[in-house]
C-alpha cells in the first residue's frame, strides 16, 4: 500500500475550491453534506500538520540552547 505524501498547499487549495463551491451555490444538499464533511477532514489535517511543525521547531529551538 502506498501512502500518499500530505502537501499543505494542495491540501489548503483544495479547501479553498470547496468553500468557493458552496458559496457560488452550485451544489445541491447531497453534495453540500459530503463537501462539507471534505472539508473538515482536510482542515483537521492542516490543523495537525501544523500542530506537528510547531512541536519540530520547539524540539529544534530546545537544541540550540
Amino acid at each position: 500500500m502506498t501512502t500518499k505524501k500530505f502537501n499543505y498547499k494542495k491540501t489548503l487549495e483544495e479547501i479553498e475550491t470547496i468553500v468557493e463551491k458552496i458559496e457560488t451555490e452550485e451544489v445541491d444538499v447531497d453534495e453540500l453534506s459530503e463537501l462539507v464533511k471534505k472539508a473538515a477532514s482536510l482542515i483537521k489535517q492542516c490543523k495537525d500538520k501544523l500542530r506537528d511543525t510547531v512541536d519540530e521547531l520547539e524540539k529544534i529551538m530546545e537544541k540550540m540552547e
